[in-house]
Order: C-alpha cells, then structure tokens, then sequence
C-alpha cells in the first residue's frame, strides 16, 4: 500500500514538473516571438521605448528598446520614465472617487460649491459632469496660456459653455483641470502632493514622478521623426510619468480594488455612451469584477496604451517616446501571440511614405506603384491590411474621382475577398458614382460576410426602396 501510494506520488509530481516545464517552454516562445516583433519594428523606425506584458498575474516579457532621446546616444533601461498622456487623467478620477468614498465630495456637488470664483456657469455642472466630458466646457486654449494661474483666469473670463452640462459628450482637458483643483481645495494639498501621498504610495509605485522636468534624472525625452525633442513641461500641471513596473502597479491598483472600491470603478471606467471615454479609458464589469480595462494616451510625440484583460491575468503596456501611431497594432499582434494565433509583423506605411507622390497619381497608376512596391519592399512596408488601398479610394472618392476610386477599391476586394468592409467600400463608391445596381450588389455581398454591418443593412434598404 505504501509502495502504491508513493508511485502516485512520484507521478504526481512528475506531472506537475513536466507541465511547469510545458508552461515555462511556451511562455519562452512567447517571449522571443513577441522581442522579434518589436525588434524587427525597431529597425524600422517604427518603435522606440519600453514594453511590459503579464500573463497569469506573472510578468512574461519586459524591455527597453532604443534611444533615451533625439540623439541617439543613451540606450534605454526599463529604469527611464514617460509621460503617458491622457492616461495621467486616472490619476485625478481615482482621486474624486477615493474622496467620495471618505464622504468627502458627492458627484453630484456642483464645481461652484469647491471653486466660487468662477462664473455662473459652474453652478450648473457637477463633479460627474467633469468625469464623464458631459461639461460643456470649453477645452485648455492651449497657444494662449503657460500655466494653471492663466488656465484658471481663462476660464473665469468664458462667457458661456458649449452645451448644456449632461446633454452631450466632449473629450477636453479643462475637465481634467477642474478635476484636480477640486481635489486641492477639498484636500489642502497640491495635486502632486495627494497623488504622491494617497495613490503613487498605497500603490507600490516608487519610481513614478508628477510634473518632471529638466532637472530630474532618468525621464525619456520624446522627439519626432526629424530628431526634435518636445518640451518636458505642460501649460497645466498634474501629469504622471511612470515606468514599466510602476505602470503595471498602476494597472493592478485598478483592477484589484487597491485604492477603490468597485462600485466607484465602475463608475469612472464606464463612459457616458458608446465610443466614449470615462475616468479610467474604458473597460467592463461584470458584477464586482473588472473583466477588461483599456486606454491610451498621447502627449506630443509620447505614446502609451494600456490594455488589461483580467480573467487571463493578462496585461500588455507599451510606450513610446517617439510617436508613430501603431500601439494598437503592436498589441493586436502581441494578443495574437499570446493566444497562440498568426499574427502580423509591424511595416511602415504606404501612405505615410509615399502620401505627396500618391496624390499626384490616378488609378492605374496607383495600382501600379502599389504592386511594385509590393513585390520590392513587401518586408518594409505594410502590403497585408486592407486599409492601404481602402484610404487611397477613400482618398479619391472625396475628390470626385469615382471611376479612380472603383478601380482602387475592385482590387482591394480581389486581395481580401473575405472582408465585407471592402465590399463596403466599393458599395459606397459605386453609389456616389451613381450605380445603384453594383452598389446594391456590393452592399449584399458585405452583408453576407459581416451579418452585424448595419450599415450596409441601411443601404440595402434604402436602395432597395429606390428601385
């Protein structure tokens, strides 16, 4: 009997050793597959900055890729921080929320009754109103004022809102703005002060800085394509610059319920209506679970996304300090990769390379560039989306060229007979051309391969009623 059960325990353990080693073997390709993408991107031009990606609650890939700066000559370290745009704005939600939770604030105060010197207007709004961009305020007049003293003169001077507090949604960051003066008035202490003390400390967060400047050691310096560096500093203050680690810390405070509770999470990650943001970006719940947690931001030529999917314990962050728009890309494949799925390689774009030679292009010889190109520069530039050729019709189509446009947008259908948003495309060209027939033909033929293109269902309608 002993003899049995020590088999079975010798099995047991051969087992679990034999799957850790599975585990760790795939999470090691994992890796390399995922440093070759970015790697390859890299060379390119096309990615400058660090990346972190969890698995399982468990860090899997970390890495600082490229330059400290425009000149080239300091090589990035995971120790270097960056400004991460308008993911710095879940700093100030986390903190009207943490305040209502110690009954400090409801979100239904209005702004006058924490900032009296503004003008009548301010009665109307309400503390929800800044967190879910329904204000009606006005943005920051951005080329007019250097600093919060003149940002908060501006506002005093504005006359009337855009619209009516509530009625409408309207991204800007003088709600961001009003946002942490609240705070400070409530508080006592400046904004940088309360993040520090309240949200950076009780997170883990070590190396996180607000508002850092030329002085301070170790923060990338971001910079176009033409090696100019952007200013540190902001007009108004208040913006985060993280690393890696912290970042993640950051992003783990949020889904674990570390700083708040779920009922005031849900309320800042779920926006005002569809396509909209709220305090932390966008996500879900599902009951007193976060499922999903995204945002990006942007800041000059900084980049950063952040996209959480929790029940896989999974997290991928990536910034930049050279901004080539392509985060989004760069994750689509990594999730690919992470679900053992093909996934894209990261190419230049097209029209981005080429936009001013294109323009003076028709049809024919647009197709032509595009094939050459093709067959020249396939592993440089980006031949596998649909999207090239989609915004060269596009492109067309607003200039009234409809016969360049279809024959742009026929061929982009050859290439990717199965997506029904190019058959859309060619729908709606053919419909602007006045062909109703091949516009119909094509609206049912996107249909057929997308049964969720309302759009196409509204055209179909409307042209069937036409004929």
């Amino acid at each position: 009997m002993n003899s049995f059960k020590n088999n079975l325990i010798s099995v047991l353990i051969f087992t679990f050793l034999f799957l850790s080693v599975q585990q760790s073997s795939a999470q090691n390709s994992k890796s390399v597959q995922i440093d070759s993408l970015l790697q390859n991107a890299h060379q390119l031009g096309l990615f400058n900055g660090c990346v972190l990606i969890a698995e399982h609650n468990k860090i899997i890939y970390k890495a600082a890729i490229g330059f400290t700066d425009a000149s080239g000559k300091t090589k990035l370290t995971d120790h270097y921080r960056f400004h991460i745009g308008s993911i710095a704005k879940e700093f100030n939600a986390v903190g009207i929320m943490l305040l209502k939770e110690q009954g400090k604030l409801n979100l239904e105060d209005p702004v006058s009754k924490y900032i009296p010197e503004l003008p009548a207007w301010a009665s109307g709004i309400h503390i929800i109103n800044l967190l879910q961009y329904t204000s009606g305020l006005p943005d920051v007049k951005w080329n007019r004022i250097k600093n919060n003293a003149e940002n908060m003169e501006e506002l005093k001077r504005t006359e009337k809102l855009d619209f009516e507090p509530g009625s409408q949604y309207a991204y800007n960051n003088n709600n961001i703005f009003l946002q942490r003066r609240i705070i400070e008035r409530i508080t006592g202490l400046s904004f940088k002060a309360f993040t520090e003390q309240y949200l950076l400390k009780p997170s883990g967060m070590k190396a996180a800085i607000v508002d850092p400047s030329d002085t301070d050691k170790l923060i990338a310096r971001a910079y176009n394509n033409d090696k100019t560096e952007d200013d540190l500093t902001y007009p108004i203050d208040g913006w985060v610059a993280v690393t890696p680690d912290d970042f993640y810390k950051w992003a783990k405070a949020i889904t674990d319920f570390k700083l708040i509770n779920p009922a005031s999470t849900r309320q800042i990650l779920e926006a005002f209506g569809p396509g909209q943001q709220g305090g932390l970006g966008g996500g879900s719940m599902d009951g007193n679970k976060m499922i999903t947690h995204k945002h990006d931001g942007t800041a000059r030529n900084y980049q950063a996304l952040l996209v959480s999917t929790i029940p896989k314990g999974r997290t991928v962050i990536l910034m930049t300090n050279n901004q080539q728009n392509n985060l989004y890309a760069f994750n689509t494949s990594i999730q690919a990769i992470l679900d053992n799925k093909p996934y894209a390689q990261i190419k230049k774009s097209v029209i981005k390379g080429y936009g001013k030679q294109l323009e003076l292009m028709n049809g024919r010889e647009v197709l032509s560039f595009f094939r050459k190109m093709r067959d020249e520069h396939n592993k440089e530039y980006d031949f596998d989306s649909e999207a090239t050729l989609n915004e060269i019709g596009y492109n067309f189509l607003r200039k009234d060229k409809f016969e360049d446009a279809i024959l742009v947008l026929i061929c982009n259908t050859e290439l990717f007979p199965e997506s029904g948003n190019v058959f859309d495309s060619l729908g709606e060209a053919y419909y602007k051309q006045g062909n109703k027939n091949k516009a119909l033909q094509n609206y049912k033929h996107s249909l057929e391969l997308d049964s969720d293109n309302d759009g196409a269902k509204k055209m179909i309608a409307i042209l069937e009623k036409s004929n």
